[in-house]
């Protein structure tokens, strides 16, 4: 008589892997593998099954690893890394280069953080983070991610509202600076953009000339780079002439200022 209690008992435990595989990434990874040379071993065709979808969440992360990297970065396009700890250290992102889907919930991104250039992402959700200044946090978000569509913001320091001590004011100076940026931007936060909110972002937070033309036209990257240049000395957020109240956080400059600047760039 046979006996089946090794195969039993290794069935078992790819049952018990198969439904915490995207739970603990240690056994994401080992089933990840076992499939692959399951495959490679029934068949010589590749394998049909693309991982398009990833989440790490809850994994204790201060960095990717590698093997993730190695195995992933080529499919991906949403990426669940919320519930860990990252901060400053985002430079791996730029090996998911399909990456559309980008959640980091829950981390210790803040003021600092930038990203690397990511044009294809569209959603990003950076709730609960330590993100205390919009400015030049939002500015270097729009410069490495311009496409984005949808953005949350909410839990953190700069992102004013009644849950956090904000007045209506401050969380309207908030919403309307964050849609100046980005001009595809259709969803921020818990709320659609509408176009008279678009409009009144345009009006209030007017950006230098060159500026703007980029967003419609592309020019050289030399010319960029100097625009760049000149902004980091003379650009600064643009309010109204009303006096900043209480939690506001992005800094006050009148327009004459930008007038200015856009004579030092022409």
């Amino acid at each position: 008589m046979l006996d089946y209690t090794n195969e039993l008992e290794l069935q078992k435990e790819a049952d018990e892997v198969e439904q915490l595989a995207m739970t603990s990434l240690g056994r994401l990874i080992f089933v990840d593998l076992h499939c692959r040379h399951s495959n490679s071993l029934s068949s010589d065709k590749p394998s049909v099954d693309v991982v398009d979808s990833l989440s790490l969440a809850f994994e204790n992360l201060f960095y990717m690893p590698f093997d993730i990297i190695e195995n992933y970065s080529n499919t991906l396009h949403t990426l669940d890394i919320s519930h860990n700890k990252f901060s400053r250290n985002l430079q791996f992102l730029a090996e998911f280069e399909n990456l559309t889907s980008l959640n980091l919930d829950h981390n210790n991104i803040d003021d600092h953080t930038v990203f690397p250039h990511m044009p294809k992402l569209q959603l990003l959700w950076l709730n609960h983070n330590n993100i205390e200044e919009l400015y030049p946090f939002v500015k270097n978000l729009y410069e490495s991610i311009p496409n984005l569509r949808y953005l949350c913001l909410m839990g953190n320091k700069a992102a004013p509202s009644y849950l956090n001590g904000g007045t209506f004011y401050d969380y309207l100076q908030y919403r309307l600076y964050v849609i100046s940026w980005f001009p595809h931007l259709v969803h921020l936060d818990d709320r659609a953009v509408t176009p008279e909110q678009r409009q009144e972002a345009k009006r209030l937070f007017k950006r230098p000339l060159l500026e703007n033309l980029t967003e419609n036209a592309p020019l050289p990257e030399c010319i960029k780079h100097l625009h760049n240049k000149i902004a980091n000395i003379f650009s600064k957020p643009t309010l109204p002439y009303k006096s900043k109240p209480r939690g506001t956080n992005t800094q006050k400059q009148p327009h004459r200022a930008v007038t200015k600047q856009v004579y030092c760039i022409i």
